[in-house]
């Protein structure tokens, strides 16, 4: 019965460092990082953006597994909706970015003024969407 426990483990444990594995270096292929550092003239620090990524994963995934709940409150809970929104709205422009969605869509539906418009209309899209289905709870 160890033996067969252990086994469950090791082999739980290798099969999510290889998702989790395979989810940072998605990121890290899609160039998130390096455009964040050009643009903001940090790049010098990408080794520590790549490490906060991934301890972000790692104790994000500790406080799930192990259900351990923060006392953040409203200003925490702001604080890390913030965060978590400004990264997967990145993780999402720059996926559609090498994906060539907006160069695409641009070309297709002819338009010559506004691409910063549209982007923030889909961004807004998204921000409204959220919240209401986290206001009425819609699956």
């Amino acid at each position: 019965m160890f033996l067969k426990g252990a086994a469950m483990c090791v082999i739980g444990l290798c099969a999510g460092g290889m998702v989790a594995a395979g989810t940072f270096a998605f990121i890290v292929m899609i160039g998130i990082f390096t455009r964040m550092a050009d643009r903001t003239h940090t790049s010098a620090y990408i080794g520590i953006y790549e490490n906060a990524v991934v301890l972000g994963g790692i104790i994000g995934n500790i406080l799930f597994i192990y259900n351990i709940r923060l006392p953040l409150y409203e200003i925490g809970l702001i604080i890390f909706g913030s965060f978590s929104g400004i990264f997967v709205g990145s993780l999402a422009i720059a996926l559609a970015e090498v994906l060539k969605v907006f160069p695409i869509l641009v070309s297709r539906i002819k338009l010559v003024e506004g691409l910063p418009i549209l982007v923030l209309s889909v961004a807004a899209g998204k921000a409204i969407g959220s919240l209401i289905q986290f206001i009425f709870g819609w699956a």
